[in-house]
């Protein structure tokens, strides 16, 4: 049975009900009311949907309703959304007319393993682009005047802004590709709106393909990622993300490589197949070149490849935890350097040294290290 949500599609709203995870009559409350109504729902055999089937198993049972349970008891306001903090708010999913529910049922999945790993986080939205450029462009619109409805802080500027910026979901449409953007905007005498969102096109990789999954994870742990950068301000959070991409989308690959790997029916020597081949990219290094030196671009591939090892080696010198959660816990108070000492017990240009020594191993002794 496909778990489903609320989804809006190509229209615009005034205001949005957003949906949390437990809150089945939808007042905006997790309470006692949602428990008794889970109760009845397994005893009637009701339909499963993504509000109450919690741990995303497919089934509704008592893990369900202990679940429930210990958000009443542990979450102070588990439907409010606050940056920086778990939430039990649901993302909104928007997408052409060229997208099947294949491909939506798809990613809600990935999502849904993703944020029983790593947690729930947002405000997050999912734009969902197919490959026709006229259903791309209605896309824009819709997208451009829902910034404007949700977000008084915009005016006409901005708008006109937004429907001809660079890289729209137009541009998504005709090369492919993923990503996430995102507006952490401070209030100041008007109502401003923080959100991050996720792009997924329907090329590159294609829906019916491994990858497509893995990455919707890797663009979901860059969610996590700026979930744990509270800035406002631009260039404070492209340095804690790191500029150069080996840490931050190492990270986002290992983990959603990773993570991948951990599902049933994934062939059991998946991950080591896709970092043998990763490993490739150090041939393209220039000599004394370090990971670190390279930036997005036309080699950003190696950054991409070598920084996904990277964080495989860091992790199996630290621990997963320490990574995931220390790190990324002290990176507001300390700055990115400093909570890399902290929780590494090294400065990141000693790590760097150690990684690329271990560059030069032979591939079995590096495989070694990959779970």
């Amino acid at each position: 049975m496909a778990i489903r949500k609320s989804i809006f599609v190509l229209v615009l709203f005034s205001f949005i009900h957003l949906e949390c995870f437990g809150d089945l009559n939808q007042d905006d409350l997790v309470d006692v009311f949602d428990i008794i109504i889970l109760i009845n729902n397994i005893l009637n055999q009701n339909q499963i949907d993504i509000l109450n089937d919690l741990n995303n198993d497919s089934e509704l049972n008592i893990l369900d309703i202990i679940i429930v349970a210990n958000t009443i008891l542990n979450v102070e306001s588990p439907c409010i959304v606050f940056w920086g903090q778990e939430t039990n708010i649901l993302p909104n999913y928007y997408f052409t007319s060229d997208i099947d529910d294949f491909q939506i049922d798809r990613v809600i999945n990935y999502y849904n393993i993703a944020r029983l790993a790593w947690g729930n986080w947002g405000p997050l939205e999912f734009w969902i682009v197919g490959t026709d450029i006229s259903e791309a462009e209605s896309l824009d619109s819709t997208y451009c005047y829902l910034r404007t409805e949700l977000n008084s802080c915009l005016d006409d500027n901005y708008l006109q802004w937004c429907l001809n910026r660079e890289y729209s979901f137009t541009d998504y449409a005709v090369n492919g590709g993923a990503g996430l953007s995102l507006m952490r905007e401070f209030e100041f005498n008007c109502s401003g709106y923080s959100y991050m969102e996720i792009t997924l096109s329907s090329q590159f990789p294609f829906p019916n393909e491994s990858d497509y999954d893995v990455v919707t994870m890797h663009e979901y742990f860059h969610a996590y990622q700026h979930a744990h950068i509270f800035t406002f301000d631009y260039n404070e959070r492209a340095n804690l993300m790191v500029i150069n991409p080996w840490w931050s989308e190492g990270g986002a690959e290992y983990m959603a490589q990773l993570l991948y790997s951990q599902q049933a029916g994934v062939n059991n020597n998946y991950l080591r197949q896709v970092m043998e081949w990763k490993m490739q990219s150090k041939n393209d290094l220039f000599d004394g070149e370090l990971i670190s030196d390279i930036p997005y671009g036309p080699r950003a591939y190696i950054a991409y490849d070598l920084g996904t090892w990277a964080i495989a080696y860091l992790i199996n010198l630290v621990g997963l935890e320490t990574y995931k959660n220390d790190f990324y816990n002290d990176l507001n108070e300390h700055g990115w350097e400093q909570s890399f000492n902290i929780n590494f017990n090294m400065s990141s240009d000693q790590f760097l040294s150690e990684f690329h020594n271990f560059l030069s191993f032979d591939i079995d002794e590096q495989l070694n290290i990959i779970p």
